[in-house]
C-alpha cells in the first residue's frame, strides 16, 4: 500500500504505512530543526520532556500509565542528518485487535502531551529535571571519546567541515550546558514547538480513517510561522587536502579519510554513488576489505560510508601506527582503481546484492521504515523501497566510474597513541 499523507495542522504532517506485517503499531514523531549554535538546547529538550507531562508529572507515573496500555513503550532520541537536527519521540503500541481497550487513542493523546504539554512549574520546566538531564547530557558528550572508531569518524568530519553547521555534534557543546536553566530552556522549547516542522510516521495495521480522526483530535494545531528548513548545498571544491594527527590513549591507530562527493541527495547520481561506496568498502567482498585487510594485512577493519545529506564519504580503518603511510597509500590506490574502472563482476554484483539485502531488511523493522521514509522526504525523492531497489538495478559499471570522478579527498585524519614513536 502507498504511504498515506495527511496534513494535520500548520507544518504538522501525518504519514500512514498500513501493514499487517507487525503485531504492534509504531508511531515515530520527528521535530526538525536547522543544525546550529542552539544544538545543545535543542538536544536537551527530549530528555526533559520524557521526565513528565502536565497530566503525568513524573517518569514513574508515565511508565505506570504506559504499562496500563498493555506494555506500550516510549523512547526519545536526538540525531542529525546532514545539517538537519532531529528530535525523535517513539511509541510502540499493541494492535487494537489484540486488546480490549481504546489503546490507540490513549497512546496518541499521551504522545501529544509528551511533546506539547510538558510538566511545568511557575512558567518553566522543573529545575530538578533540567539539572539532572544536563548532567546526563554532559556525561554523554564527555564519553563520546570512549568509542574510538566512531570518535575518529566524527573528528574527521569536524576537521573537514570546520566552520560549517555539519561540524556541530548532535548533542551540542559541554560548555553551553552552563548557560541553560529551567527558564531559558522552556522559552526556547516554546519557540521550537511554535515554529518547527513536525512529521509523524505510523507503521502498523491501523484503519486509516480512524487513525486520521484520532490524530486530528490532538494535533490539529494552528501555528503562525513554520520554519522552512533549507536544503544544504553539498558542492564544495577541495583546494588542498588537510592532514590532521591527534595523539590519544589508543592501542590501535585510527586512519580516517574524508571525501567530498559533490552529489546532492536528490540527484540521480546518488544511486551509482551508493554502489561506488559499497564496491569500495561496503562488505567482505569490497576492495578495502579484500586488498587492505585480507591481502596486505594492513588494517584490522576498513570500510566506507556515505553521508547522503551533506555529500560526504568517509573511509574508516584501524591500523598499527607504524603502518600509517603504507595503509594510506593502499587505500588511495583502491580509490584510484575505482576511477580507472577496475571493478570486477564479482565486486559489482556483490555490492548490488548487499544493497538489496539492506534495503529489504528495512521492511522488517517499523522504526527503520519510518526513518527510511523521513530520509526520502528530506532528500526530496520520496521513493518506495521497491522503487529504490529498481534505481540500484539500473546502475551500470560505467555510471559508477563516471560518479567516481566527482569524489575528491578533503581530509586525512589520524588518531595515534602518544606513547609510540
Amino acid at each position: 500500500m502507498e504511504l498515506i499523507h495527511k496534513e494535520l495542522g500548520d507544518g504538522i504532517n501525518l504519514y500512514l504505512d498500513v501493514t499487517d506485517k507487525f503485531k504492534t503499531v509504531t508511531v515515530n514523531l520527528y521535530v526538525q530543526n536547522k543544525l546550529g549554535d542552539e544544538a545543545t538546547w535543542y538536544a536537551l529538550i527530549p530528555s526533559v520532556l520524557k521526565r513528565g507531562t502536565s497530566a503525568l508529572k513524573t517518569y514513574k507515573d508515565m511508565v505506570k500509565y504506559l504499562e496500563m496500555l498493555y506494555g506500550t513503550t516510549m523512547a526519545v532520541s536526538v540525531y542529525k542528518k546532514g545539517e538537519r537536527h532531529f528530535q525523535q519521540y517513539r511509541l510502540e503500541l499493541p494492535q487494537e485487535e489484540y486488546v480490549s481497550e481504546n489503546v490507540f487513542e490513549k497512546g496518541i493523546k499521551f504522545l501529544y502531551e509528551l511533546v506539547f504539554e510538558p510538566f511545568t512549574q511557575d512558567g518553566a520546566f522543573l529545575k530538578e529535571y533540567v539539572l539532572q538531564e544536563k548532567e546526563v547530557q554532559k556525561n554523554l558528550i564527555e564519553s563520546r571519546i570512549n568509542d574510538k572508531t566512531k570518535y575518529a569518524v566524527d573528528r574527521c568530519y569536524e576537521e573537514m567541515c570546520k566552520g560549517e553547521p555539519f561540524a556541530i555534534f548532535e548533542l551540542g557543546k559541554k560548555e553551553d550546558l552552563d548557560l541553560i536553566d529551567e527558564k531559558n530552556l522552556f522559552e526556547y522549547y516554546k519557540k521550537c514547538i511554535d515554529t518547527l516542522p513536525v512529521d509523524i510516521y505510523v507503521v502498523g495495521n491501523v484503519n486509516p480513517e480512524y487513525a486520521e480522526e484520532v490524530f486530528r483530535k490532538y494535533f490539529n494545531l494552528r501555528r503562525k510561522e513554520v520554519l522552512e528548513i533549507p536544503f544544504t548545498d553539498v558542492r564544495k571544491e577541495v583546494k588542498e587536502v588537510k592532514y590532521v594527527t591527534e595523539e590519544l590513549d589508543v592501542n590501535q591507530g585510527k586512519l580516517t579519510l574524508g571525501f567530498r562527493t559533490n552529489v546532492p541527495p536528490d540527484s540521480e547520481e546518488y544511486y551509482p554513488l551508493l554502489v561506488y561506496s559499497t564496491v569500495l568498502g561496503g562488505g567482505p567482498f569490497s576492495k578495502l576489505f579484500i586488498n587492505v585487510r585480507e591481502k596486505a594485512s594492513l588494517a584490522y577493519y576498513a570500510y566506507s560510508r556515505l553521508e547522503r545529506f551533506k555529500g560526504l564519504m568517509v573511509i574508516s580503518s584501524g591500523i598499527e601506527v607504524e603502518n600509517y603511510s603504507k595503509a594510506l597509500d593502499i587505500i588511495l590506490k583502491e580509490v584510484g582503481e575505482m576511477e580507472k574502472g577496475n571493478i570486477s563482476d564479482y565486486e559489482f554484483d556483490s555490492a548490488k546484492k548487499s544493497l538489496y539485502t539492506s534495503l529489504n531488511a528495512i521492511k522488517d523493522n517499523a522504526t527503520s521504515k519510518a526513518d527510511y521514509y523521513l530520509s526520502q522526504k528530506i532528500a526530496g525523492t520520496n521513493l518506495g523501497i521497491e522503487e529504490f531497489i529498481k534505481k540500484i538495478e539500473k546502475v551500470s559499471k560505467e555510471d559508477v566510474v563516471e560518479v567516481s570522478k566527482k569524489v575528491k579527498l578533503d581530509t586525512v585524519y589520524f588518531m595515534r597513541n602518544k606513547k609510540e614513536a
